[in-house]
């Protein structure tokens, strides 16, 4: 087998570490894949973690012993994650998005590939050390940043349904109450889409009172399953809170339907995100 150029190398070393993060790759697979010596390997991935670090992308974790090798774990610093929330509030606060009974309009965003994918990085990196074994969100909304916040955490996503499907098989059910309307709801999960006593991440778009994501949490219980984090990519101060351990990139101060006027800040992100990675970057 030709050997590659070390220009080549650095590049598919790159690209296969981008695309699998938190999977433990061994050296030994870059030292036969690219015909090089292991001293070789960890000079190439010093280079790539010395880029890696200086663009906030992330960095590579060495796991030393037989079983070891390298992993990605993608991690954003708090200056980018302030710019995503700077963008989120901007693009948030036009009154346009302001729909009959106070709502927001958000599928835009939501269709919007870059935001969503970077919004799912933001979340990975926050919940990096989390320990959580699977993201959960409720359909519809929610089911982008959830399978962009998986993709940047290599996690299998669970989707909670508002209703069961004969397609889902066997399904746990359980009563929800909305926070703000005391209306009646229930959510359904498909037992074979969670293994009970795993640790669970819990992603959504909107909360204003979080009887929603509340009721996730009850259903997680049903399965004996940890809620390790919650994220949401805005919420509200308009609503009594029901859920207060979670995540939020922006939040809804104030909206006046008559005057056609909205104010969104950022949210709890900025102070609560545990931003130990790339201090000196922001």
């Amino acid at each position: 087998m030709k050997k590659w150029k070390r220009s080549a190398r650095l590049v598919d070393m790159s690209h296969r570490l981008l695309r699998n993060p938190h999977r433990l790759i061994p050296l030994t697979y870059f030292a036969d894949r690219y015909q090089a010596a292991k001293s070789s390997i960890s000079e190439d991935l010093g280079i790539i973690q010395e880029v890696f670090q200086s663009e906030g992308s992330g960095e590579l974790e060495t796991v030393a012993g037989a079983a070891g090798g390298v992993r990605f774990l993608p991690r954003v610093n708090r200056g980018v994650a302030g710019e995503l929330v700077d963008t989120l509030c901007q693009q948030l606060s036009d009154p346009a998005r302001i729909l009959p009974g106070g709502y927001l309009y958000l599928s835009d965003l939501l269709g919007n590939t870059a935001m969503v994918r970077e919004i799912g990085r933001v979340f990975a990196s926050v919940f990096c050390d989390s320990g959580a074994e699977v993201v959960v969100t409720v359909e519809t909304k929610g089911i982008p940043l959830a399978y962009a916040t998986a993709d940047h955490l290599g996690l299998p996503v669970a989707i909670v349904r508002r209703d069961s499907r004969i397609t889902e098989g066997s399904v746990v059910t359980i009563n929800t109450v909305s926070g703000s309307s005391k209306r009646l709801g229930s959510l359904s999960l498909s037992r074979r889409s969670l293994n009970e006593g795993v640790r669970v991440l819990i992603i959504d778009d909107f909360m204003k009172a979080g009887g929603t994501v509340q009721g996730m949490i009850d259903l997680m219980n049903e399965f004996h399953a940890q809620v390790s984090g919650i994220g949401v990519m805005t919420d509200t101060l308009l609503e009594e809170r029901l859920v207060e351990n979670y995540i939020s990139l922006t939040t809804v101060a104030e909206v006046d339907v008559k005057k056609r006027e909205i104010k969104v800040v950022p949210g709890n992100l900025l102070e609560q995100g545990g931003w130990t990675y790339g201090q000196n970057t922001d």
